[in-house]
């Protein structure tokens, strides 16, 4: 029979049982690993703790249970057994003499010889059996080396008295009480072997959480670190430490930030150049016109002109990104009291929510300019506006709705893209450029944040401005 001769289906189930248990125990196993990472902390430092501790707690718990299981109980059934051993003995003496009415040799040699407290009683019945402690190898060693050795009824307390344990065995005709110290029938010094365990366990942790501690710290400072050069904060101060692998981490990444940094300067330089030399030609072209009032067209060719440069202004603005501005203080408040006025001259309906002394830190001018083409856009396509601004801890919500047009769902991520323009275009503006919403995009997302579309409660678009400040 050939390779091709056999076929994997449920016909002939040679195959495809095994297979499909194996399908199922993988199953499982991703199902328990799942929920193992779901309650798995998800912090690098309580994680690296989990690591240290983990193998230590069941390295010290399989030592104890050794211990507890192997020499604890050998050592106790062995002095269990030599108390027993005495106690037979002294019931043997006793039988051997039965004349002797107070046993005062007895006695008095149990207690020299053997550290035993004996005294013989009056036969009556022996008390009923006290409750047993829940886990106790005295009680349970005792017992079995008793039955063993004596083989007569007895009453045993190993509870009423911490020091003491009595015994009380029924003869023919009297009851012998024993009075045995614990220590002699017990190893009471396992405590020690458990304190130490204990003790030496907290403080190999405490050396653990100190030393991760200072392993973390360093991580932590380069996450910061590239954090704030994320949301466009300078980042001098940073120096890398920590472990080799993290300095070389760190190193790599003041590698990328001086890189991005010169290549930004390279890019603000050629842009300002270009600049100057465009807005330079525009000039003349501007005084060529100014002399040249008398023609009918000019009013045309200058209209073209200041078209042009708000263009290049848009262009100039989308390639440079702001990118190179310090961040600083912004009042949300003033700037919210300026849209008012806008919105009074263009005869808009404008309505403000969460405002309070908001201080924001950020880019001042690109948020700035973020925040007018949001709203100059719905400005220009709406006549009513609401704007809703939330600033929990670290976080900046600004959510802006109008009554215009709206944008179809499977457009609202092309028009973010520079120089797209759809028959609805809410992201162009007067000059026609279509970058509006571009460079605001751009702006958010250089300060680690970003620009969603959705539908408006008012029949419109709904703009969702988030940016941690």
């Amino acid at each position: 029979m050939t390779r091709r001769d056999v076929s994997v289906t449920p016909q002939n189930g040679l195959i495809y049982a095994p297979v499909k248990a194996a399908a199922r125990a993988r199953s499982y196993w991703r199902l328990f690993w799942h929920v193992v990472s779901h309650y798995m902390p998800k912090r690098l430092y309580a994680r690296s703790l989990i690591i240290v501790i983990a193998p230590m707690i069941l390295l010290q718990s399989v030592v104890a249970f050794v211990f507890m299981e192997r020499h604890w109980q050998t050592v106790t059934q062995r002095l269990s057994q030599a108390v027993t051993r005495d106690i037979a003995s002294v019931i043997d003496v006793i039988e051997t003499f039965p004349n002797d009415d107070d046993y005062a040799n007895v006695i008095r040699i149990a207690q020299e010889s053997l550290a035993l407290r004996i005294s013989v009683e009056p036969l009556e019945p022996l008390p009923p059996p006290g409750p047993k402690p829940f886990f106790s190898i005295l009680d349970r060693t005792l017992s079995e080396e008793i039955t063993r050795q004596i083989g007569r009824p007895f009453w045993l307390d190993t509870v009423g008295d911490s020091d003491m344990v009595e015994i009380r065995i029924q003869l023919e005709d009297k009851v012998l009480r024993v009075f045995a110290k614990r220590s002699q029938a017990y190893a009471s010094n396992t405590h020690i072997f458990l304190l130490w365990m204990v003790g030496t366990s907290l403080v190999l942790i405490v050396i653990a959480v100190a030393f991760l501690r200072n392993q973390i710290r360093p991580i932590l400072r380069l996450a910061e670190a590239a954090e704030s050069f994320g949301k466009g904060r300078p980042t001098s101060d940073f120096q890398p430490r920590g472990a080799e692998e993290v300095r070389r981490a760190g190193a790599a990444f003041i590698q990328m930030r001086e890189r991005i940094e010169r290549q930004m300067e390279q890019r603000t330089a050629m842009l300002t150049g270009v600049s100057h030399d465009l807005r330079t030609i525009l000039t003349r072209f501007k005084l060529q016109l100014a002399l040249a009032r008398t023609k009918s067209d000019m009013k045309a060719l200058d209209q073209d002109v200041e078209e042009m440069r708000s263009m290049l202004e848009d262009y100039l603005a989308f390639a440079r990104g702001e990118g190179t501005e310090e961040p600083g203080l912004f009042d949300l408040d003033a700037f919210f009291e300026k849209l008012k006025d806008e919105a009074r001259l263009r005869k808009r309906g404008l309505e403000i929510k969460g405002t309070g002394s908001m201080q924001i830190f950020v880019r001042p001018n690109a948020f700035s300019r973020l925040m007018s083409n949001i709203v100059g856009n719905a400005f220009r396509y709406a006549q009513n506006v609401k704007i809703e601004a939330r600033h929990p801890r670290g976080m900046l919500y600004i959510v802006v709705d109008d009554d215009g047009p709206g944008v179809p769902v499977e457009k609202r991520e092309e028009i973010f893209k520079p120089f797209v323009r759809l028959d609805a275009a809410r992201n162009q503006d007067k000059s026609g450029t279509g970058l509006g919403l571009s460079i605001a995009r751009d702006i958010a997302r250089s300060h680690g944040g970003e620009i969603t579309l959705n539908n408006s409660p008012a029949g419109g678009l709904r703009v969702i401005i988030q940016l941690p400040v």
